[in-house]
């Protein structure tokens, strides 16, 4: 255990815990969560916050593993839950509520009394979250008690903790939210997309929502455009504050201006590498290294945008001053020229690509394929795998 896992354990006390869950020094805090295709808020989760000890504040999973070890899980959690629940009054139309409880908690009295106290929990949304390992036929009557009442769940941080598909199988939840480990530079990493796009299969299986949360920048969030996630939250689209905040005003701009999922179209299997800028006129480098020729010999000086962040794939693209492109480049070749590949709209199929490659006679065969909007300008590139995986799906 580390010094400030000792510091915070000896910081929150039996006395802490138990004003707590009295409310004292509690406070609940409301993220957005956003409808993609919509652009627009679908609810919002409830949070807890606690004051400071000391001049300190722990983190509230430290507050709740805490109570846990003191067995006041299930006091904590009412308490978390009363609070939650006393701002439903005001939720903005057509929006839900969701609330976090434990589910060792759930069928316990103090939990369970607060929920039957409510007069509908239509538009309530129930997690349950997964520190601890627990059994079904513990939830199992009191799930159906509730839902029959118009509560619905989810399984919070799947692929993480005891998230196992076992649970989720026999929750049959209506949201499955995925843990952020899984979104985080989704824009970047092939298997988490396939494991996303999976997951979203499996979900509308069982009839369920995939809900991403951790969203952090625009990037991420194009991802599980293409990817046709329909609920996302995350400091990206606005932190948890004070009700009812609506998404940040420069991520709407933002989100507005992103392209939807356009079904068997290329859209889902765009990587959106950064491409180099090139020129056709003779210029001297003062960077030999980003030197490249041209496909018809002349000389072109090249210039990586985004110099700060690692090119995540070998190949890069290069356009002019107009994002036009003029051809691919190798990370790894040795001064090599431009390399011909296919270009392609936006709006063909997967299929269409095929065939093309296929039939293709002076093209690099291992080349990913260059996407364009309907202007002929650069969106980005499509892997062969990526294709190739597609076309067998």
């Amino acid at each position: 255990m580390t010094v400030s896992a000792l510091r915070t354990e000896r910081l929150i006390t039996a006395d802490h815990v138990v004003a707590a869950a009295r409310g004292e020094g509690l406070h609940i805090v409301f993220q957005p969560v956003v409808d993609l295709s919509r652009r627009t808020v679908a609810g919002y989760e409830a949070l807890a916050r606690f004051d400071a000890i000391d001049g300190i504040v722990s983190a509230p999973d430290e507050w709740f593993r805490v109570a846990n070890d003191l067995g006041l899980s299930a006091q904590l959690d009412a308490a978390t839950l009363a609070v939650a629940l006393g701002r439903r009054s005001d939720l903005p139309r057509n929006c839900f509520l969701s609330v976090n409880i434990e589910p060792c908690s759930l069928p316990t009295a103090p939990v369970m009394n607060i929920l039957r106290a409510q007069h509908s929990l239509a538009g309530l949304v129930i997690e349950l979250t997964e520190h601890r390992p627990w059994e079904w036929h513990d939830l199992a009557p009191v799930v159906e008690e509730l839902r029959a009442r118009g509560a619905i769940f989810a399984m919070d941080d799947a692929g993480a903790g005891y998230s196992g598909l076992r649970q989720i199988l026999q929750l049959r939840p209506s949201i499955v939210k995925l843990d952020r480990s899984l979104v985080h530079q989704i824009d970047n990493d092939e298997a988490k997309r396939s494991l996303v796009e999976t997951l979203g299969i499996f979900a509308s299986r069982i009839d369920a929502w995939i809900l991403a949360e951790g969203i952090e920048t625009a990037a991420e969030a194009q991802a599980l455009v293409d990817l046709e996630v329909p609920l996302v939250q995350g400091f990206y689209f606005g932190r948890p504050g004070s009700p009812w905040r609506e998404i940040d005003e420069a991520s709407l701009i933002e989100l507005r201006q992103l392209p939807q999922a356009t079904g068997e179209t290329l859209y889902r299997l765009l990587d959106p590498t950064p491409p180099l800028i090139g020129s056709t006129r003779s210029t001297e480098s003062t960077e030999p290294s980003e030197a490249a020729e041209s496909t018809d010999g002349t000389a072109s000086f090249v210039e990586r945008r985004g110099r700060e962040s690692a090119p995540t794939s070998d190949w890069s693209a290069v356009v002019d001053d107009d994002q036009r492109p003029l051809g691919l480049l190798h990370r790894r070749a040795d001064g090599g020229g431009l390399i011909e590949t296919l270009i392609a709209n936006v709006h063909s199929s997967p299929s269409d690509i095929g065939q093309r490659i296929a039939t293709a006679p002076d093209s690099e065969p291992c080349a990913p394929v260059i996407v364009v909007d309907n202007g002929g300008r650069y969106l980005g590139l499509i892997t062969i795998r990526r294709l190739l995986r597609a076309l067998s799906d």
